[in-house]
Protein backbone atom coordinates (compact mmCIF):
# COMPACT_ATOMS: atom_id res chain seq x y z
CA UNK A 1 0.00 0.00 0.00
CA UNK A 2 1.30 3.42 -0.89
CA UNK A 3 0.85 6.23 1.62
CA UNK A 4 2.45 9.60 2.26
CA UNK A 5 1.87 12.54 4.54
CA UNK A 6 1.90 16.13 3.33
CA UNK A 7 3.34 19.00 5.38
CA UNK A 8 0.15 19.92 7.32
CA UNK A 9 -0.43 16.26 8.24
CA UNK A 10 -3.01 15.36 5.60
CA UNK A 11 -2.70 11.70 4.68
CA UNK A 12 -3.15 10.51 1.12
CA UNK A 13 -4.08 6.89 0.55
CA UNK A 14 -4.30 5.09 -2.76
CA UNK A 15 -6.93 2.50 -3.69
CA UNK A 16 -6.11 -1.11 -2.79
CA UNK A 17 -8.07 -2.54 -5.71
CA UNK A 18 -5.54 -4.18 -8.10
CA UNK A 19 -4.64 -1.77 -10.88
CA UNK A 20 -6.27 1.22 -9.16
CA UNK A 21 -3.98 4.12 -8.38
CA UNK A 22 -6.67 6.66 -7.58
CA UNK A 23 -6.80 8.69 -4.37
CA UNK A 24 -8.78 6.70 -1.81
CA UNK A 25 -10.87 8.51 0.74
CA UNK A 26 -12.88 5.56 2.07
CA UNK A 27 -11.27 3.46 4.78
CA UNK A 28 -12.95 0.27 5.98
CA UNK A 29 -11.94 -1.74 9.05
CA UNK A 30 -13.25 -3.64 12.01
CA UNK A 31 -12.52 -2.05 15.41
CA UNK A 32 -8.81 -2.09 16.34
CA UNK A 33 -7.69 -3.07 12.83
CA UNK A 34 -5.81 -1.00 10.27
CA UNK A 35 -8.16 0.33 7.58
CA UNK A 36 -8.15 -0.85 3.98
CA UNK A 37 -8.47 2.06 1.54
CA UNK A 38 -10.72 2.33 -1.51
CA UNK A 39 -11.45 5.04 -4.06
CA UNK A 40 -14.99 6.26 -4.83
CA UNK A 41 -15.36 3.84 -7.74
CA UNK A 42 -14.34 0.74 -5.73
CA UNK A 43 -15.68 1.69 -2.27
CA UNK A 44 -18.35 -1.05 -2.36
CA UNK A 45 -15.54 -3.62 -2.16
CA UNK A 46 -14.50 -2.17 1.18
CA UNK A 47 -17.64 -3.44 2.87
CA UNK A 48 -16.05 -6.90 2.83
CA UNK A 49 -13.66 -5.64 5.54
CA UNK A 50 -16.38 -4.56 7.99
Amino acid sequence: MQEHVTAPGIQHHFGEQPGCGKDAGWGFAKPKQAPRWFCFEHRAGGELFL
